[in-house]
């Protein structure tokens, strides 16, 4: 019997958590299942905590958890999530420099929170340059290592069609060295560079709950800014199912093959952006089982390519930025507790801001990793 619980411990050690997060402008959103906080530190040294549940389509449709279905939801979710939580610490962390020079104006205080909550309201430019940076992705990681590929086979007088696995071989290759140059120039800005710290924040937090000690900084210090189930690695399965699945469906079906050869390849590109999505799918349960199995080679060997981005995307954070990360964790522990959120059939809670000194005021929980495994 002792053996039995011992290797039941053991396998509960090698899961993972449900919770996830994001690094943003000076802070940490993270998610469970049900609960969604951003944490941001304010230009005066406090932490702003924007609590909320989270009531979305998985909790209405339970179909949508089902496997390769449930990583389309989550690449939706996870880009609403993102879009929702850099908008909102932008806005915090230009509130002060824009509060000094309305005050520089000659505006009062009453003044200018007016037009702020206006703005909230309605920020038009915001929802376009979403839109704009949206269709950007787009292009630079489907639109152009197509081109490219298809400029290369021309180049080098290879009569590569889009039936061909060298084809979409050459597209991800191309993909892939876009997104490591992309990440790798824009890692050399200050503030990128920042976000990439609290990134690692983000990675040592999590590892702190599923290691099962209290959530300090002087615990969080200890674990690596690496994580299996980061978004990183996910992009990277992102690019190698897409060379399998592009290879495959082309090959399967003739995708304008009665069109002229540029006009065929145009609508192979926007047939690959509607092809991301089952792609999404796939690359989720891979990166599930990977976690899942990490004590197999196989398992190993799939993670270590996304684990090696990751060491462009993570930087080692310094505490504050670890007390950032470490508040929005206890922030969704606390909300998944208080509200049992879990058991919720409708949203039962509203969102609000709370602001706190420090990680010393927030509330505590009792939660552990085994109410939140992955």
């Amino acid at each position: 019997m002792k053996n039995r619980l011992s290797k039941i411990a053991l396998i509960l050690a090698k899961q993972y958590t449900s919770i996830g997060g994001q690094a943003v402008i000076e802070g940490v959103m993270m998610r469970s299942p049900n609960a969604f906080v951003v944490a941001v530190r304010k230009p005066d040294g406090t932490i702003r905590l924007r609590r909320d549940q989270w009531y979305g389509l998985s909790q209405k449709l339970n179909f949508l958890k089902k496997p390769f279905l449930r990583g389309i939801l989550m690449l939706i979710e996870t880009m609403a999530n993102g879009i929702v939580s850099l908008n909102y610490s932008a806005n915090i962390a230009m509130e002060e420099e824009e509060r000094q020079k309305a005050l520089k104006k000659g505006k009062t205080l009453e003044e200018f929170e007016a037009a702020q909550k206006k703005k909230e309201k309605v920020d038009w430019a915001t929802y376009l340059t979403m839109a704009i940076s949206f269709a950007f992705g787009i292009g630079l990681f489907v639109f152009v290592p197509h081109w490219a590929a298809f400029g290369i086979g021309s180049f080098l007088g290879y009569d590569w069609t889009l039936d061909s696995f060298a084809f979409h071989a050459v597209d991800g290759v191309v993909k892939a060295l876009i997104f490591v140059s992309y990440i790798w120039g824009i890692s050399f800005m200050k503030d990128v560079y920042r976000v990439f710290q609290y990134h690692g924040a983000e990675h040592k937090s999590i590892a702190t709950f599923e290691a099962g000690m209290d959530l300090t900084v002087e615990n969080a210090r200890k674990f690596t800014t690496l994580h299996p189930r980061c978004g990183t690695s996910f992009v990277f399965f992102l690019i190698l199912i897409s060379i399998i699945l592009f290879s495959a469906v082309f090959t399967l079906i003739p995708v304008g093959a009665n069109l002229p050869n540029i006009l065929r390849h145009i609508v192979a590109v926007f047939f690959k952006v509607g092809l991301m999505l089952p792609v999404a799918g796939i690359s989720y349960e891979l990166i599930k089982a990977s976690g899942k199995c990490s004590d197999q080679w196989w398992a190993r060997a799939m993670a270590a390519p996304g684990m090696l981005l990751q060491k462009l995307t993570t930087k080692e954070p310094d505490d504050q930025q670890l007390e950032i990360a470490l508040s929005s964790i206890k922030a969704v522990l606390y909300l998944e507790e208080k509200f049992n959120l879990k058991e919720a059939k409708e949203k039962v809670l509203k969102l609000e801001e709370v602001d706190i000194r420090s990680i010393s005021e927030m509330e505590s929980t009792n939660s552990t990793l085994t109410q939140f495994l992955e």
